[in-house]
């Protein structure tokens, strides 16, 4: 069996190759965050929510995040903004965990996965992004 063709009429819409070019600014961004985690005496996850870097990416999705509708960009953008909120969210729940004594190996446990997760959801995206792919959630 083969899997059906869309009709040519249900083409993709146009995309602005400066809003391909913006996204690729963002994803930038969440990597030099990640890169100034890992060389510098912050974490990968510390600098990752709480950077300069990832900061303006989330603010730069949410301004331009309206252009981006019925196009492969919009999955970029939501990809992005949910990586930074749920790290933001796992960061939480890690500190929460650390303030008993008992959950501090937990806790640090949590920050190394968390640390994995972002590096993966960067780098996935990312090359999904100049493959021209949308990101499947």
């Amino acid at each position: 069996m083969s899997t059906p063709t869309p009709p040519m009429s249900a083409e993709a819409p146009h995309v602005d190759e400066s809003l391909v070019t913006y996204t690729h600014v963002i994803y930038a961004l969440h990597t030099l965050a990640v890169v100034i985690g890992l060389t510098t005496f912050h974490t990968i996850v510390g600098s990752f929510v709480g950077g300069l870097p990832s900061i303006v990416a989330v603010v730069m999705n949410y301004a331009r995040r309206s252009a981006t509708h019925g196009t492969y960009l919009e999955s970029h953008f939501r990809w992005q903004i949910r990586t930074f909120w749920y790290a933001l969210l796992w960061a939480v729940v890690c500190v929460m965990v650390a303030i008993t004594i008992i959950g501090i190996p937990i806790a640090v446990l949590g920050f190394a996965a968390l640390a994995i997760w972002i590096i993966y959801r960067v780098a996935r995206g990312w090359l999904a992004l100049k493959d021209r792919r949308p990101m499947y959630v």
